[in-house]
């Protein structure tokens, strides 16, 4: 079991460095793609700097605790793009049939689908994000566990995505709702949790991931809180269980679009 599940890795691994190498045919674009994201991500910070120049904290966030949260987000969003950027295209790869091309190959089915795409200008936000932290001086074991919370994060960002992309078994458009959730997730990611009160901030720890799996990471890498660390890991452990149990659900109802298409 322990072979296979180590052949299962490997494949997995082969399957994104493939993904990148095709990207990075190109090196002109592969470079503009990921030089303009990072300038991209920066362009939005100017308004924390002049705000942050008029008052000294924005819902209990100071500037660097801002940035910390800017960059757990970036990095945790570029990550997911990165190694499992196809699970953004699931709704179609349901309702479509597409799933076919997956199901007959040697690796596990959801594994195949989440590997087969990457996006490259997510390496840009994994960047920007790490050039952010930086910028704050973490120190050793303070960017470690920066590492950490972004490997974490990007599990929820995929876990989330992929709970919502599998609802597509059942329902229609689901899409519209996967891609409307994620960027509240990421919108809502990049404000002080200060700022939301009352429902609006019960609705964003308990219908999307964004207290558990952003806010309370940004507070423990702020000030570490053991006990909270460890309830962040346990509950993206567990949105990960419940999104793979819900994929693996949907896909007894999967009904194959007979198309003939190979991958490569």
């Amino acid at each position: 079991m322990l072979t296979a599940a180590k052949n299962q890795l490997r494949v997995c691994f082969l399957s994104i460095k493939y993904n990148i190498m095709r990207e990075m045919v190109n090196k002109v674009t592969f470079l503009t793609n990921v030089v303009f994201m990072v300038l991209n991500d920066a362009s939005i910070l100017v308004q924390w700097f002049i705000l942050f120049r008029l008052r000294d904290d924005v819902g209990g966030y100071s500037l660097r605790e801002v940035l910390m949260l800017w960059g757990l987000v970036a990095a945790s969003f570029g990550l997911s793009n990165i190694l499992f950027a196809r699970v953004l295209s699931l709704p179609d790869l349901i309702i479509n049939g597409k799933l076919d091309a997956f199901l007959v190959q040697p690796k596990k089915v959801l594994l195949g689908v989440l590997t087969s795409e990457t996006r490259i200008s997510a390496i840009g936000d994994l960047l920007y994000g790490v050039i952010l932290v930086c910028l704050c001086k973490p120190g050793v074991g303070g960017f470690f566990l920066f590492l950490l919370f972004v490997i974490m994060g990007a599990l929820a960002f995929t876990a989330f995505a992929l709970l919502l992309g599998s609802l597509s078994f059942w329902f229609v458009r689901m899409d519209i709702l996967q891609n409307q959730m994620l960027m509240g997730m990421i919108n809502f990611g990049t404000y002080p949790d200060g700022i939301f009160q009352g429902d609006a901030r019960v609705l964003l720890y308990l219908l999307m991931p964004v207290g558990m799996a952003l806010w309370q990471p940004a507070h423990v890498m702020a000030c570490f809180d053991g006990k909270m660390f460890l309830a962040v890991l346990g509950y993206v452990l567990l949105l990960s269980v419940a999104a793979v149990a819900v994929f693996y659900r949907g896909l007894r109802r999967y009904a194959s679009g007979n198309l003939m298409e190979a991958r490569l």
